[in-house]
């Protein structure tokens, strides 16, 4: 998997794959998901990823 994150567009793209892309379906507005020709997913994309609370991935919780 690889992630990447763009921060002037606050756009996370997580990438599963590196199959070709056969079709892509929104979820909401903000979460798009593409697919392979076999069904896996390729890709999630995920639209104001911080206001979303989805970036950063990982967040400190210690007080």
């Amino acid at each position: 998997m690889r992630t990447t994150y763009d921060e002037v567009d606050d756009i996370l793209v997580l990438h599963l794959s590196d199959k070709e892309i056969s079709r892509e379906t929104s979820q909401d507005w903000n979460t798009h998901i593409s697919y392979a020709e076999d069904g896996t997913i390729v890709e999630v994309v995920v639209l104001e990823a911080s206001k979303q609370g989805a970036w950063p991935l990982l967040k400190d919780h210690a007080a």
